[in-house]
């Protein structure tokens, strides 16, 4: 059975973790200030609400909050509440680099997913942005981790359109690689709009990927366009830096603004897989 914290969005904590519980929504409130999902202005739930989300005390939610007032990511005002104050002053750097995606063929050898969740859930703001539909509208959920090896190398949170997503059911996640489930849907994938940042694991992603609360990790977010131009899926992979990592080839070529450096499609197949989600 779903938690508060999981059916609010936040997912659920972790008490067996050596992290603190309050560090631990901490780490929660922190990742959705920085990634865009709260901002400036915006209200913090309470005490008494963070208390009955998580399934804590009232002191707990209350440190929670004093570290993220410390930290200077909210403000905190008797009768106001608590409310977001600062945002990464600039947006994280977006690039296009080509050669990440393996063959899709190749990843259903090479990996193993399996579900974690699944579902039809309001889309918030942020994932119908994404794709395109009103805020509200119900659009397919789910959370996998995919293995390499026997070990958990991502975890990926991936949202449908309704009328897509209805033509998929989890075993179809565990089996195929979720692209190719479109494909063969007849959607026709024309191309994709990527950004690479970095985050800290959150008490539900450490135990899907087997670290420790607020652990670093590699962030990829991915919205994926047909041939005319609709958003057909979002997507959200946190990877483990020490089973993944990214290797680039860069040529210095010469431009009319001057001299600059180029990526190369290639790549070392031995230290970096990407994969096909």
């Amino acid at each position: 059975m779903a938690t508060a914290g999981q059916r609010a969005g936040y997912g659920a904590l972790d008490p067996s973790s050596r992290v603190p519980l309050y560090h631990q929504i901490y780490i929660v409130l922190r990742n959705q200030i920085t990634s865009g999902q709260l901002g400036t202005g915006d209200r913090v739930p309470g005490e008494q609400e963070l208390a009955e989300i998580f399934d804590v005390s009232r002191i707990t939610a209350k440190r929670a909050l004093n570290e993220m007032a410390a930290a200077g990511l909210v403000v905190r005002e008797r009768g106001r509440g608590t409310r977001v104050v600062q945002r990464p002053s600039t947006p994280p750097v977006t690039a296009s680099l080509e050669g990440w995606l393996e063959n899709i063929s190749a990843m259903g050898i090479e990996t193993e997913a399996r579900v974690l969740e699944f579902g039809y859930v309001p889309a918030d703001d942020d994932v119908a942005e994404a794709l395109g539909v009103a805020p509200g509208s119900p659009v397919q959920r789910s959370v996998r981790v995919r293995l390499l090896d026997g070990e958990t190398m991502s975890y990926l949170t991936t949202w449908l359109p309704e009328d897509i997503g209805r033509g998929i059911e989890p075993d179809d996640l565990g089996r195929t690689a979720l692209l190719t489930l479109l494909e063969r849907a007849g959607v026709q994938i024309a191309s994709a709009q990527q950004t690479v940042t970095a985050s800290m694991a959150e008490p539900a992603v450490a135990a899907g990927l087997g670290v420790d609360p607020g652990a670093p990790l590699l962030e990829v977010r991915r919205r994926v366009l047909d041939v005319d131009g609709r958003p057909v899926e979002y997507i959200r992979v946190l990877y483990r830096p020490d089973r993944y990592s990214f290797n680039m080839n860069l040529q210095r070529v010469r431009s009319d603004g001057g001299n600059r450096w180029a990526t190369q499609q290639a790549r070392d197949n031995d230290t970096e897989r990407a994969e096909d989600q």
